[in-house]
C-alpha cells in the first residue's frame, strides 16, 4: 500500500490531478493478541512498530522486541510485533481496547491511571541551543515530501546540537510520526538523549509522555502545548518549547536556552 494516493479535484474550474495523502487502518497485534488500531499513513511501519511499542510502555527495551511482519489486507494493515515473555505478561495484565484517531491518542483508554502514566524524570542535562532548534525548524520543510505532495501530514524529526536534523518521518496523525521518528532511532540504536525532536504539531500529554519515555531531553513544537502537557514536562525534566517559527519560540519549562551560533 502506497502512502499517497492520486485524486481528482477542481480548481479554477478546471478539473486536476491531485495527491492525496492515504489514511488507513493499521492494527498492532502482539504475540497473536489484538492491542490497538490506529489510522495511519502506511509508510516507515516497522519503525512505527518499535516506536508506538517503546512510547507506550509495551515493552521496556527495544532488545524485548523478537520481530516484526507487515500483513496487508482489504482492510487494513496488521503489524505483527513479537515481544519478550514478560513484556506481554505485563501487556496482558493492563490490556485495553484502543480505537486510535488521527486527532486523538487516547480514544479508548479505559481507565485514568493509564492516561497519565508514572514514569522516571529525565536527568538534569545542558540546556539545548536556541539557534540549533532554528536551523532544525528551517530544514524540515524541505524533507517533509508527503505534506509537499498533499498538504495533509505532521512530521516529526530529530535535530542534533549542530541544527542538522534527522529521521525524518510524516503521518496524517501526530502521534504516529512522532513514534516513527522515535523507532526509527531506537531500531539503529541510537542515543537521542542529548539532542531534541521537533514536531509540526501541538504539544500535548502524549507527546511529552512519548518524548520522556524515550530519554530525549528536548521537544520543540510549531504550535502550542496544553497546561497539561506543561505540568508533566516540568514534572519529568523536559525542556519543553512551543511557537517554534522563524527563529523564535517559546520556553516553557527547564532553564533559559543558549544562544549559540552555529558554525
Amino acid at each position: 500500500m502506497k502512502p499517497v494516493e492520486q485524486g481528482r479535484v477542481w480548481r479554477e474550474g478546471v478539473a486536476r490531478s491531485d495527491q492525496l495523502a492515504v489514511e488507513t487502518p493499521v492494527a498492532f497485534e502482539y504475540n497473536g493478541i489484538s492491542h490497538a488500531v490506529m489510522l495511519a499513513t502506511p509508510s516507515d511501519l516497522e519503525d512505527f512498530a518499535v516506536g508506538f511499542s517503546l512510547s507506550e510502555g509495551i515493552v521496556a527495551r527495544r532488545g524485548d522486541i523478537f520481530g516484526i511482519e507487515v500483513e496487508e489486507s482489504v482492510a487494513g494493515i496488521t503489524l505483527k510485533v513479537e515481544i519478550a515473555a514478560g513484556d506481554f505478561m505485563r501487556l496482558k495484565e493492563r490490556r485495553r481496547s484502543l480505537a486510535g484517531r488521527t486527532g486523538c491518542g487516547l480514544c479508548g483508554t479505559e481507565s485514568l491511571d493509564q492516561v497519565l502514566r508514572e514514569l522516571t524524570p529525565l536527568p538534569a542535562g545542558e540546556a539545548f541551543p536556541l539557534d540549533a532548534l532554528y536551523a532544525g525548524m528551517r530544514a524540515l520543510p524541505e524533507q517533509q515530501r508527503l505534506q509537499q505532495a498533499t498538504g495533509a501530514t505532521h512530521a516529526a524529526c530529530r535535530v542534533g546540537r549542530d541544527g542538522a536534523i534527522s529521521h525524518v518521518r510524516e503521518d496524517v496523525g501526530r502521534h504516529n510520526a512522532l513514534d516513527k521518528t522515535l523507532g526509527a532511532l531506537a531500531r539503529e540504536g541510537i542515543d537521542a538523549s542529548g539532542d531534541a525532536l521537533i514536531i509540526t504539531s501541538r504539544a500535548s500529554v502524549e507527546m511529552v509522555q512519548k518524548a520522556v519515555a524515550l530519554r530525549v531531553g528536548t521537544l520543540a513544537a510549531v504550535s502550542a502545548p496544553t497546561a497539561t502537557a506543561v505540568r508533566l514536562a516540568e514534572k519529568f525534566n523536559l525542556a519543553l518549547f512551543g511557537f517554534l517559527r522563524d527563529d523564535r519560540c517559546v520556553g516553557y519549562t527547564a532553564p533559559q536556552p543558549s544562544r549559540e551560533v552555529l558554525a
